[in-house]
């Protein structure tokens, strides 16, 4: 299928052939009639992609402190990958559309195949062929509303979601800044309100077409007559509410809104305009300054959006969904009027032309419509009346490879992870070859293609599984997803590659376990890289072998999680340390030679650090401390370990020390911290080409997976857990 891309880096726009996405449970598959082109919201995202990287850094200062952020803790060069692999992707534009269901996925019942929706979601309601839309993202549509009406569903929830923000009452009256394509829209709601509207533009024509659609009077923001309108329609006191539907770096908006708002007014920003708030104005007035998030309730929560778990009404009478379902309901009553507001219905095809119009300005657009294959002749049907053909996955098998050499690696996920840590070292290793990447959303695994040379791309992990020519498989996904794709893979007698964690659960373990017995394939390798950096392997042969127990100490300074981190969604993704605990504690049991036998676990009340005690075989022990509460500027990962009368240091991967009868220091490493992904991977793909054994043995990968899980069931119990052998 074709997708509208950016590349965020050279702010190159194409229409790109990307895989059909999946359609997961939960959702539903649609293909696009029309989506609508945010002339404010795409285009500053389109004119930020053709500046110069100091622009882009100046236009998002917010990226640039997590930047710094992140140089302190990984590494100048580390970052560098990331960042500069961010930038250099192909992003998606797009996020309002109207389309026909052509498949359903497992739970979805409030619609079928062949029915008209209403889709949202800058990451799902794509400028696309196809998108998968979860449940929350999408409604039917009204009877006797044309698709390309319905797919202004989206801009119109955000108007909606600000105007319920300024709870405007019969008889007030309102003044909106900004008369673009949502400040159009605001001006229509508010007059069916029985809100009488001022609007103001500097563009002459959409005052004009503002005052057709409802607004009592409208002019220049510098002119007397707005503030002439104001005052004869206020008697002198001044708006109830403003609406800040502008964008630009001028601070006019708050200033205006300040001057033309009553007493005690309410001030609701909707669009991204200058917010240098004028202090006296505002106190003098004490105004009400509001901010209209999207769509409504609901967004950026991903229980909400990606789950399907909906607000109870009688708490949340307006969430995004039900606001979406409004509007079209207006829309359809012929109460708000979209068919003025259409500038140009462009063909999908000349996407990269229209953008280029818009964005120099040669379209002046209040609202711009993709128009997509097969629609030209029905846009008045309340559905297709062509045939909808059926998706096609995947690509046929390729035929068996007689020898092992090149080994041949497909990637089921393309994450941040796996293009910044794993694929860079694949990709320019000699022997390798990057047969697929399988992903659920088309356009990261493009993206993976066109970076690492994938020779295909797909979203049909069943095809892969089945071709005989892939030697190993990769699994970078999401947490939840891990024990059931290795299952499948080994049971598909792959050699399998895991990122940690291996399982979130003790059965989701038992499950990879029973594969194992079930296919005789016990080619399994986790994650677990730390073990491999050269300079703590380096540390542990000059410590030497031990004699006695030893005491070990590894403080792990995790840090707090952003807002709207997966890691967040515990009820799926599981606890933070299930997800990233492993990494510490096999660490741990390769310096100490052993797997442990027991595990106990404290946390201090009301946060997520843990105090987790290992113990080993021989008497050793490791105590780890998994702290989100330090500062962020502090190494992330510290140790030290202690017997026979010497010590060994380690500094976040950085320095390393022996103090014993010599004394030995690393001296500090000349480019970044190696936490051992080369190495790993090297090990790895020897063993695959070989038929060696396995980088670390399966019985110590399931015991450093069953320790993790154990901490959770330690803390519950308030006692030590004995781990028995799983094996």
């Amino acid at each position: 299928m074709k997708q509208v891309v950016q590349n965020y880096k050279s702010g190159e726009l194409s229409v790109l052939d990307v895989p059909v996405p999946g359609c997961k449970p939960g959702g539903v598959l649609v293909r696009s009639a029309f989506s609508l082109i945010s002339t404010g919201t795409e285009l500053m995202k389109v004119s930020e992609a053709g500046m110069s990287m100091l622009g882009k850094a100046r236009s998002r200062p917010d990226q640039v402190a997590k930047v710094v952020q992140s140089v302190a803790v990984n590494g100048l060069p580390a970052t560098y990958r990331k960042v500069m692999g961010k930038l250099d992707s192909y992003t998606p534009l797009g996020y309002s559309l109207c389309g026909v269901v052509e498949q359903v996925g497992a739970g979805i019942d409030d619609v079928k195949v062949g029915d008209l929706v209403a889709c949202a979601g800058n990451e799902h309601a794509l400028h696309a062929e196809v998108n998968w839309v979860p449940r929350n993202l999408y409604v039917p549509v009204p009877d006797g509303l044309a698709p390309r009406h319905a797919a202004f569903g989206t801009v119109g929830s955000i108007a909606l979601q600000g105007v319920r923000q300024g709870e405007p009452q019969l008889g007030e009256v309102a003044l909106v800044i900004g008369l673009g394509l949502i400040g159009q829209l605001v001006v229509q709601l508010l007059a069916a309100a029985g809100v009488r509207v001022v609007g103001t533009d500097p563009d002459p024509v959409r005052c004009e077409l503002a005052e057709r659609l409802g607004a009592v009077a409208c002019g220049d923001p510098g002119s007397a007559a707005v503030e002439n309108a104001v005052a004869e329609l206020t008697g002198g006191h001044g708006v109830d509410q403003v609406y800040l539907a502008a964008g630009g770096g001028s601070n006019q908006p708050v200033e205006l809104a300040a001057r033309l708002a009553r007493d005690r007014g309410r001030v609701v920003d909707i669009g991204k305009c200058r917010l240098d708030l004028p202090w006296n104005a505002y106190y003098e007035k004490e105004l009400d300054v509001r901010f209209s998030r999207s769509y409504g309730p609901g967004r950026y929560d991903p229980e909400y959006e990606l789950d399907g778990r909906d607000y109870p009404i009688g708490y949340v009478r307006w969430t995004e969904r039900r606001n979406l379902a409004c509007f079209l309901d207006l829309a359809a009553r012929g109460r708000v009027d979209v068919e003025s507001l259409i500038s140009r219905i462009a063909d999908f095809e000349d996407a990269v032309e229209t953008y280029r119009q818009l964005k120099d300005g040669e379209l002046k657009a209040v609202a711009v419509l993709f128009r997509y294959p097969g629609e030209a002749g029905a846009e008045e049907a309340h559905a297709p009346a062509v045939a909808v053909p059926p998706v096609r996955r995947g690509t046929a098998a390729a035929p068996a490879r007689p020898s092992r050499s090149p080994v041949r690696l497909a990637f089921v996920g393309a994450g941040n992870y796996a293009t910044s840590m794993l694929l860079p070292h694949l990709a320019r290793r000699e022997g390798v070859e990057l047969s697929a990447v399988v992903t659920t959303t088309a356009l990261s695994a493009a993206n993976a293609q066109r970076k690492f040379g994938f020779a295909r791309a797909t979203t049909d992990l069943d095809a892969v599984l089945g071709d005989a020519s892939v030697d190993a498989v990769f699994v970078v996904t999401r947490h939840s997803s891990h024990a059931e794709l290795t299952r499948r893979a080994l049971l598909a007698g792959k050699t399998v590659f895991v990122e940690k964690p291996l399982a979130l659960t003790e059965d989701e373990l038992a499950g990879v376990l029973a594969a194992v017995e079930e296919s005789g394939n016990d080619r399994l390798q986790v994650g677990f890289n730390r073990r491999f950096a050269p300079l703590l392997r380096e540390a542990k042969a000059r410590f030497g072998a031990r004699t006695g127990p030893a005491s070990l100490r590894y403080l792990v300074n995790a840090g707090r999680l952003q807002p709207g981190s997966w890691y967040l969604q515990q009820g799926t993704e599981g606890s933070r340390f299930a997800g990233e605990g492993g990494h510490f504690v096999d660490t741990a049991s390769w310096l100490l030679g052993a797997d442990p036998v027991s595990v106990y676990a404290v946390a201090p009340s009301g946060n997520e650090d843990l105090q987790i005690v290992l113990r080993y075989p021989d008497g050793s022990t490791a105590t780890l401390s998994y702290v989100t509460a330090g500062a962020p500027g502090f190494p992330k990962e510290t140790l030290d370990l202690v017997a026979d009368g010497k010590v060994l240091k380690l500094d976040d991967f950085v320095r390393a020390s022996v103090h014993g009868s010599k004394r030995w220091v690393s001296s500090r490493l000349p480019k970044a911290r190696d936490k051992g992904q080369s190495a790993e991977l090297a090990s790895f793909v020897k063993a695959v080409r070989t038929g060696g054994p396995m980088p670390v043995p399966l019985e110590s990968l399931v015991a450093t997976t069953a320790a993790t899980l154990a901490v959770q069931a330690a803390l519950v119990g308030g006692a030590p857990v004995t781990l028995a052998r799983s094996l």
